[in-house]
């Protein structure tokens, strides 16, 4: 704990209740952090009072902070731009910084017989073509990609004419994305055509690249080359099928960027979708540690992000909201130099937008942990629908199987991620009572599985049991929810517990809290994840059960003279229970592998004892 706490709260509560920036310094004298507040007293006073509340970076941020300064404004609008203006200069740690690495794109054409397209990020003094500059790096990228496959043109590493029928054609040229000039069969005069006419498609005609393939198209038909006039039909269809791909996200506002933030492990992603002329030109992704509070973030970000970009839109649109959204949208618009607007969609074009967004922000996070953009968005979902206070990354559910009271089992199936973790299933035998109670099983089940979390942790064990789930799934409804609270509650631990309830078709309907349902059929994704995890359990628990009955139904035949585990196994097999067993005759039992007549006669007389 910083020592200096007392003093530094003694300072911090003669403070102004004015608006004004703090700067909050180390021992070295060095900025370490930078805000704005509307009352300096009353936030600057929050720093250096009970530590339990803060969040874990600024708690390590506080206990750095030697003295502080602060600079007393007119307006909470003057301590925005104050606030960029410092937080520019010095770049102090603990704030939200971004690396600016955005510069000019240009394409490549080199300077060879045998042309070839790239896009690059510098121009170098090679001797080839550049056209350019580009401020899209994404838009630069995608349309050389298009190009090189609609037209055939090669992106490996062979020379030509040098390496001529040195080597097969590659994967690319038997999927019709390259005419494979290394065969040494495609002429000069054909390959210049392909390339001239994919710079005519980069140059952004279409319609124009479309009108000269057609004219190309007809005079090879007329001139009976048929091959030719079917691969003009195949490129002219491919440049079609491109403009009609980018015509999705065609949108009737001009000038607007998406923005869409999400947080994991306390990694945050931003990821900007910047329209212009109503189509997308660009697209940009940011990871930022220390990450705590996603509405910090995204307000944050989006100062930061503004303070290097040059281009301010006319329209912003968020996936949720932000602090000081009326000072936010003053600041931009002085930058701009017209009215800019931020607003959160909740339906139609732009809230489509925010979700694609929000869906490539995840992606960029779950690069870094090997986990799919949909599957950290469906844990974000079941998060803000069960109202979570973390995403459910390690999740473990529940479900009790028994046959009229007998062989009372429970399975335990966990998802990490929202994938299996098969190593960490578990299974559970009911000790506690005898007969039919599914209340009490949960309730003993959970009370065992917590048991085990204690011993885990006596011995420095944290996997397996020794891992705390983020969510406990029950199947069942209300009741099974509420015989288990009372467990969770006594431990004192902070497991959320819902449970899941099916519909008459034995098809799951919703999930289920003390207090009442929460649907979830229109969460199409949250909807089929929940039923991928009711099937599993059932499946599991309903395997176990199944595991039991016949191993007690197998013990009980070894009981019979002359029939051992591999003969009982073997019986059960065959007739599949022990009620078909007890009704077959000698002859019948004499069928199944490995009996005898003896044997067979020993296992009548046992079923049969009484006639």
């Amino acid at each position: 704990m910083n020592p200096k706490l007392k003093e530094l709260r003694a300072k911090a509560m003669a403070l102004p209740l004015q608006p004004g920036v703090y700067i909050m310094k180390n021992k070295h004298g060095e900025i370490i952090y930078i805000g704005k507040a509307k009352k300096l007293k009353n936030r600057v006073s929050q720093y250096f009072g009970s530590q339990n509340n803060h969040a874990e970076k600024v708690r390590r941020m506080v206990e750095n902070v030697d003295d502080f300064e602060y600079i007393i404004t007119d307006s909470e609008f003057e301590c925005l731009i104050l606030e960029c203006s410092l937080i520019k200069q010095h770049t102090p740690k603990y704030n939200i910084l971004l690396k600016d690495d955005k510069g000019y794109s240009y394409i490549r054409v080199t300077d060879e017989e045998w042309r070839r397209l790239s896009y690059v990020l510098q121009k170098a003094d090679d001797g080839a073509r550049y056209i350019g500059p580009y401020k899209s790096s994404y838009y630069v990228k995608s349309s050389v990609e298009e190009a090189n496959k609609i037209f055939g043109l090669p992106t490996c590493n062979r020379k030509f004419p040098e390496d001529f029928g040195r080597y097969r054609p590659c994967l690319n040229f038997h999927i019709k994305q390259c005419c494979a000039p290394c065969t040494g069969r495609v002429k000069l005069k054909d390959y210049n055509e392909r390339v001239e006419s994919a710079l005519e498609f980069l140059s952004g005609d279409s319609a124009k690249t479309v009108s000269v393939l057609k004219e190309r198209m007809t005079a090879a038909a007329e001139a009976l080359d048929f091959e030719r006039a079917a691969r003009y039909r195949d490129q002219i269809a491919a440049v079609k099928k491109m403009r009609d791909k980018q015509k999705v996200v065609d949108i009737n506002i001009d000038e607007l960027d998406v923005i869409s933030t999400v947080i994991q492990n306390n990694k945050g992603s931003a990821t900007v979708f910047r329209f212009a002329d109503s189509r997308l030109y660009d697209t940009e992704n940011f990871i930022v540690d220390d990450v705590d509070d996603l509405t910090d973030f995204r307000s944050q970000f989006i100062l930061r992000y503004y303070t290097l970009r040059s281009e301010i839109p006319a329209h912003i649109a968020l996936d949720g909201e932000i602090d000081d959204i009326e000072n936010t949208e003053l600041w931009l618009s002085d930058k701009k130099g017209k009215r800019v607007y931020i607003n959160i969609p909740q339906r139609g074009v732009q809230k489509n937008l925010v979700d694609m967004c929000s869906k490539n922000a995840y992606e960029a996070l779950g690069q870094l942990s090997g986990v799919t953009g949909r599957q950290l968005s469906v844990l974000d979902e079941l998060k803000n629908l069960l109202g979570l206070d973390k995403l459910p990354e390690y999740i473990e559910s529940y479900d009790i199987s028994n046959l009229a009271g007998a062989d009372n089992v429970a399975g335990m199936v966990v998802f990490e991620n929202a994938r299996p973790l098969k190593s960490a299933y578990r299974k559970f035998k009911i000790k506690s009572f005898s007969g039919q109670d599914d209340y009490g099983s949960m309730t003993e089940v959970l009370t065992r599985r917590l048991d085990e979390y204690k011993k885990a942790q006596s011995e420095g064990v944290d996997s397996g049991f020794g891992r705390l789930p983020d969510l406990i799934l029950l199947d069942g409804g209300k009741g099974q929810v509420g015989a288990v609270l009372p467990v969770i509650e006594a431990s004192g631990l902070p497991i959320p517990v819902f449970g899941m309830v099916k519909d008459d078709h034995h098809r799951t309907r919703a999930i289920v809290s003390d207090s009442g349902e929460i649907a979830i059929r229109p969460n199409r994704a949250v909807f089929t994840f929940v039923t991928n995890i009711q099937d599993e359990v059932h499946r599991y628990a309903i395997g176990f059960n199944r595991q039991q009955r016949k191993r007690v139904l197998g013990s009980s035949l070894e009981e019979i003279p002359g029939i051992g585990r591999k003969r009982a196994r073997e019986l059960m097999r065959f007739f599949r229970t022990i009620k078909n067993i007890s009704n077959a005759s000698t002859e019948e039992l004499e069928q199944a592998p490995g009996m005898t007549h003896p044997a067979a006669v020993s296992v009548y007389n046992y079923f049969h004892e009484d006639e």
